[in-house]
C-alpha cells in the first residue's frame, strides 16, 4: 500500500485529503509543521509527500514551504514532493519546481488531477528506487558471479553434513557452518541457499573478517549521501540486497565487540538505520554464518556475545578437514582438474600414480583450497600428458620432508612455507596460527587469499 505524507496548517484540510487518499486504499500520514514533516520523514520512509508552501510564519509569499522543500531534497532527494497553495503565482511555482518539486497543485485542488498525479510520482519514485537496488545488486554480483553450487560429498564423515544439508535447506532457519578455514563454508552457504524457498531471491556474501571497524556499517546496512566524507551518494547496503533472500556472513567470529549489538538487532526484528540516517528500515533476509574459531570460546572469554550466538546458532553445521575425508580427495581433484582446463582451454590431463600418491598423503592444511590451488598450478606447470607428484609441489611444500633451505626460497616461497607449517601445527586453526606468526588475523587471511589456502 503506498504511504503518503501530507502537510497543511489546517487540520480540515488534512482530514479531506486524508479520506480522499483513503478511498483510493492509499494510506496517509499528517503533518501541521516544517518541523512536523522533517521528524517523519526521519523516522518512516514514504512514497510521495504532498506539502503545503505557506504556513504560520506567513500566509501568501510561500517561502515557508519553499525551504521546507529544500531541506526534503537534502533529506532524501528521491522522495517525490508535490506542492500545493492556495496564493499560486507563476513565481512561486517555477521556484518550487526549481528547489525540485515533482509538481504544483493550486488549492481548492480537482480530486481527480490530484490523484492523477500523486499515482504518477509514486510509480516513477519506486521505479527508481527498483533501479538503484537493482544497479547495486548488479555491482555485487559483477564482483561475485553467482554459480550453482556442486557439493562432492562420497566419503562417510561428509554423509552427517548431507544430512543435515537436506534437513535444513528448505526451512528458514539461520544456520551456523563451522570449519577449519578452506573446507568449503561457503559451498555449503550456497547448497542450503539453493535448498531454500528463498532461491529466486539472491544470496549476498560479505567477508566480515576483511571488512575494518569503520566500514563494517556502511557495507552491511548502507549511508546515506554525506554521511561521511567519501559518501557522495546515498548506499544500499547487503542486509537490503539480501531483502528476501539470503545473507551469509562469512569470518563472523571477527566481528567487533561493539558492532555485534547492531547485528543482533537486526536479527531480532529486522530493524536497521543506514549509516547517517534516523530512518528506520525493515528486512526480512535468512542469514547464513561460518567461521573457523570456536564460538563457544569466544563466548567462554566475553569475545563474542551469547545472545548473537544462539541468534546465529539455530542450527550448527561442522565441515571436517580434507584429511578426515580422503575418498572425497581424487573426485575433488579430478572436478578441480576438469574446471580449470576448461578455465585455461588447455587439453583434458589426468594424474599419474606418484600424483594419486602424492594427493593421499599430503596432509593438506589448507583443505579444499588449497587442493584447489594445487591443481590449478599443476595444470601450468605440468609439460607432460599426465600431471605427477613433481607438478604437485606437495612435497616441497610440506614442512616434514622439505629438502630446500630457506635461502635458497624466495621471499613468497618462504612466507607460504611458514604459513603452511603455522596452519599444520595448529590443526588449520587460523587464529592460533596467526598469533604464532605475528600476525593480525585479517592480514593472515589476506595472505591465504593470495597463496591459495
Amino acid at each position: 500500500m503506498p504511504r503518503f505524507l501530507i502537510a497543511d496548517d489546517q487540520p480540515d484540510v488534512l482530514e479531506a485529503l486524508r479520506l480522499l487518499l483513503k478511498g483510493e486504499g492509499f494510506h496517509a500520514e499528517s503533518a501541521q509543521s516544517p518541523a512536523e514533516v522533517l521528524d517523519r520523514l526521519a523516522r518512516s520512509d514514504f512514497d510521495c509527500a504532498l506539502i503545503d508552501l505557506n504556513y504560520a510564519r506567513d500566509t501568501t509569499s510561500g517561502q515557508e514551504g519553499l525551504d521546507l522543500l529544500s531541506r526534503i531534497r537534502e533529506l532524501d532527494d528521491k522522495l517525490p514532493v508535490v506542492v500545493m497553495t492556495a496564493w499560486g503565482s507563476l513565481d512561486v511555482a517555477v521556484e518550487a519546481m526549481r528547489r525540485g518539486a515533482r509538481d504544483f497543485v493550486q488549492k481548492p485542488w480537482d480530486n481527480a488531477r490530484l490523484l492523477s498525479i500523486l499515482r504518477t510520482q509514486t510509480e516513477l519514485a519506486n521505479a527508481l528506487r527498483k533501479g538503484e537496488r537493482l544497479e547495486a545488486e548488479n555491482q555485487l554480483l559483477r564482483r561475485n558471479v553467482e554459480t550453482r553450487p556442486l557439493m562432492i560429498a562420497e566419503s562417510q564423515a561428509m554423509q552427517p553434513v548431507m544430512d543435515i544439508i537436506s534437513a535444513v535447506g528448505p526451512s528458514h532457519a539461520n544456520v551456523l557452518i563451522t570449519g577449519e578455514n578452506g573446507t568449503g563454508k561457503e559451498v555449503v552457504a550456497r547448497t542450503l541457499h539453493a535448498l531454500s524457498t528463498r532461491s529466486a531471491k539472491p544470496l549476498v556474501t560479505v567477508n566480515a573478517g576483511a571488512l575494518s571497524e569503520g566500514v563494517f556499517e556502511s557495507e552491511l546496512f548502507g549511508h546515506t549521501k554525506g554521511a561521511f566524507t567519501d559518501a557522495k551518494q546515498d548506499r544500499v547496503g547487503r542486509f537490503e540486497l539480501a531483502d528476501g533472500g539470503t545473507l551469509f556472513l562469512d569470518e563472523i567470529a571477527n566481528v567487533p565487540l561493539n558492532l555485534q549489538t547492531k547485528l543482533l538487532r537486526v536479527l531480532e526484528t529486522g530493524e536497521f538505520e543506514r549509516v547517517g540516517s534516523s530512518k528506520t528500515r525493515r528486512v526480512d533476509a535468512r542469514v547464513f554464518s561460518a567461521t573457523n574459531a570456536d564460538l563457544h570460546k569466544e563466548v567462554a572469554e566475553g569475545r563474542f556475545r551469547q545472545d548473537l550466538f544462539f541468534r546465529l546458532n539455530t542450527v550448527e553445521i561442522r565441515l571436517p578437514p580434507l584429511h578426515e575425508r580422503n575418498e572425497d580427495i581424487p573426485v575433488l581433484a579430478a572436478h578441480f582438474l576438469r574446471s580449470h582446463a576448461a578455465r585455461y582451454r588447455k587439453d583434458l590431463m589426468s594424474f599419474d600414480t606418484s600424483a594419486h600418491e602424492a594427493l593421499q598423503t599430503y596432509s593438506w592444511p589448507g583443505n579444499v583450497r588449497e587442493l584447489d590451488h594445487a591443481v590449478e598450478r599443476a595444470l601450468l606447470m605440468a609439460r607432460g600428458e599426465q600431471i605427477t607428484g613433481v607438478d604437485l609441489g606437495l612435497q616441497r611444500a610440506s614442512g616434514e620432508r622439505d629438502a630446500r633451505r630457506l635461502e635458497d626460497m624466495s621471499l613468497e616461497e618462504v612466507e607460504s612455507f611458514l604459513i603452511r607449517k603455522a596452519l599444520a601445527r595448529y590443526g588449520g586453526n587460523v587464529n592460533q596460527a596467526a598469533d604464532a606468526l605475528g600476525l593480525s588475523r585479517s592480514a593472515l587471511y589476506r595472505r591465504l587469499q593470495k597463496y591459495g589456502l
